[in-house]
């Protein structure tokens, strides 16, 4: 029988369950990555495990995220990193190397491989026809210790694209597009396949924007086909042997197909404040710009920069506005010297920055009170540049660099620039990347003062009584639950203190609520924990007492953390229910061994009345939940 691409990789790896969509499954998992902000307790809780050496083909500890020393923080989080790594056979990507996901998919990504990740933005290297997984940093740690990952088999759509891009759009006006038709929700138990005449004139970075940006769409992953374009990169990363042809059979059948007309496509831009708000560019040229900033995971390659450099040549910056750039890579970074191209950004105005992510994080270039962003980024969440009062639009290093130089929002098709660019240089450097220990008995982790231990949850409780200590809209984020930004991201290593941030910009005072009530529920609309992989998100609120949280959905990774951290995730079988809970009414959950069957009773005392919730959760995920988490369930397994 015909196969698509994503059955011919995922079966491929499947070591238990069914490859029908919506059944669980385990895979193998190939390749792990991690990141700072999400590392360090991934890493202890490897540890926690008594995992001498990682079981992976390869497993790789970026630093990217928390580079901004304003304290001993950060850095202690990074010799931790770095010892940690020395120790149990993982590479080491030092600060300054670049951002996790272009780094791996220069240096490291395969096509056919298996990759999970503790950052939502891992699909970037399905680029490299990989399927690559965003996951909370125990499901990472779990993998690196040997053990299969589980998911639900997912639905594939098929994305057909036709035709060329014209003048002035890109890989990120497809991705827009997308997220235009099927919003941030459309995504949900579905990978994205590419196919089509029109992926000839796309390459590994325009393709890399597109897998990066549909973990937006809530997708799974997203991958295309691993053809002559990806052997001409990976010949130019001096890997060609790491290169297979992998593509569908010509009759593979899939669950949905969406087509494209790139001839038809026109620049777009995700308004405040969310990445599915999209409207065309020319609906907003005009309007005045404070700030912009070109990079990320998303837009930081080669050709990105090349294109605004193309587009600055011999320009200059408007009056009022700053422009940052910020290369993916070192290397990336290496070729814009070697060309003169960084020399076309520093006589435009442009700010150089380091190889990180930087801004799109939070880390510092926080607009002004009431400002104009626009970014190349992948999410627009609101007060995640640092400004609760900031627009943040997202859009292309094209539509970016024109509105810098015009100081309005600029239409690039009406802009004229060159849309050739010079080859890319073939260079490569590994020398920042650090190799394990050939002694990892010799090797002494270091653990500074802001490490702090694991927090530990009690199995689950028969009956559960809690107060409902917060209700709250549609689409709230991972960022609205364990905030980003400079102020908090160096607390990621310490749970006590980091919980104190939980749903700062939704609630004022929520930690010290959560302690006065002795924890409680959380109540929420729909796609609950969208966004980054954070496990923060759940390890904090856990933290706190939080027992469960109702919702009318909940976002994939989001789901799979809280039940990693023993927290019930409940839906609503009514979604009309949500409407008649309120802040502290009381809920009981008198029978919580409910949720094995799938469905959980719980009465709301306050008003004497009662909701039928689903859980939809395997028996697996109910072994979790009863003992308190995942963590629990490996040492008392273990035991």
């Amino acid at each position: 029988m015909p196969k698509n691409l994503v059955q011919k990789i995922l079966e491929s790896h499947v070591v238990s369950g069914t490859p029908v969509a919506g059944e669980p499954v385990e895979l193998v998992i190939d390749q792990t990555l991690t990141q700072d902000a999400t590392g360090t307790m991934a890493y202890i809780q490897l540890e926690a495990m008594g995992v001498d050496q990682v079981k992976t083909e390869l497993s790789v500890s970026y630093v990217d995220h928390n580079t901004l020393q304003s304290g001993f923080m950060n850095a202690d989080d990074h010799a931790y990193l770095q010892s940690v790594a020395a120790k149990h056979g993982v590479l080491f990507s030092r600060p300054g190397n670049g951002i996790c996901h272009q780094v791996h998919l220069e240096r490291f990504a395969k096509p056919g491989r298996t990759l999970i990740g503790s950052d939502s933005h891992t699909p970037t290297a399905g680029a490299m026809a990989s399927i690559a997984i965003g996951a909370g940093g125990l499901d990472v740690a779990k993998a690196m210790a040997g053990l299969p990952y589980r998911i639900l088999w997912p639905q594939v759509v098929n994305v057909r694209l036709e035709g060329a891009l014209p003048h002035g759009t890109s890989a990120k006006d497809i991705i827009l597009e997308l997220l235009r038709r099927l919003s941030v929700k459309g995504g949900v138990g579905r990978i994205f396949e590419y196919s089509g005449p029109g992926l000839e004139s796309l390459s590994v970075y325009q393709r890399a924007t597109i897998t990066n940006m549909g973990a937006e769409l809530g997708a799974t992953t997203s991958v295309f086909p691993s053809d002559d374009i990806t052997r001409q990169f990976l010949a130019r990363q001096q890997r060609e042997e790491d290169w297979m042809p992998l593509a569908a059979d010509e009759e593979a059948v899939y669950d949905e197909t969406i087509v494209i007309d790139l001839n038809r496509l026109q620049p777009l831009a995700a308004c405040p404040h969310s990445p599915d708000n999209v409207k065309p560019v020319r609906e907003l040229a005009g309007m005045k710009v404070d700030q912009v900033s070109i990079g990320s995971c998303t837009n930081s390659g080669f050709e990105d920069l090349m294109k605004a450099a193309n587009v600055l040549e011999g320009k200059t910056v408007a009056p009022g506005v700053s422009l940052t750039v910020s290369p993916g890579s070192r290397q990336v970074l290496t070729k814009l010297i070697e060309n003169g191209a960084l020399a076309t950004f520093v006589k435009a105005g442009a700010r150089i920055l380091e190889c990180t992510c930087g801004p799109c994080i939070g880390m510092g270039q926080s607009p002004k009170t009431d400002g104009v962003s626009l970014r190349t980024f992948n999410r627009n969440f609101y007060g995640r540049s640092g400004t609760l009062s900031a627009g943040v639009y997202l859009v292309s290093p094209e539509t970016a660099a024109a509105s810098a130089v015009a100081g309005v929002f600029t239409d690039p098709a009406g802009v004229n620039y060159s849309d050739s660019i010079p080859e890319e240089p073939v260079y490569v450097d590994d020398s920042m990347i650090c190799q394990p220990s050939e002694d990892p008995a010799s090797v002494e982790i270091v653990m500074g003062p802001n490490i702090r231990p694991l927090p530990e949850n009690d199995p689950l409780s028969p009956s559960l009584e809690k107060k409902a200590v917060i209700k709250l809209p549609d689409n709230i984020t991972t960022d609205h639950i364990a905030p980003a930004g400079a102020e908090v991201l160096p607390y990621r290593s310490n749970i006590e203190k980091l919980s104190t941030f939980v749903f700062r910009n939704n609630k004022e005072g929520f930690a010290d609520i959560c302690k006065e009530q002795g924890g409680g529920f959380i109540v929420a609309g729909e796609n609950y924990g969208q966004g980054s992989s954070r496990e923060h998100a759940a390890m904090a609120p856990m933290y706190l007492g939080i027992k469960a949280v109702l919702a009318k959905s909940f976002a994939r990774i989001h789901k799979a953390n809280l039940i990693n951290f023993g927290i019930l995730p409940l839906t609503f079988a009514d979604p009309a229910d949500y409407d008649d809970i309120d802040e502290l009414d009381v809920l009981v959950i008198e029978d919580t061994s409910q949720a094995a069957a799938g469905q959980v009773t719980v009465k709301n005392r306050t008003r004497g009345t009662e909701y039928l919730m689903n859980c939809e959760i395997t028996p697996e995920d109910y072994e979790l939940l009863r003992h308190g988490g995942a963590l629990n369930y490996i040492r008392n397994t273990a035991a």
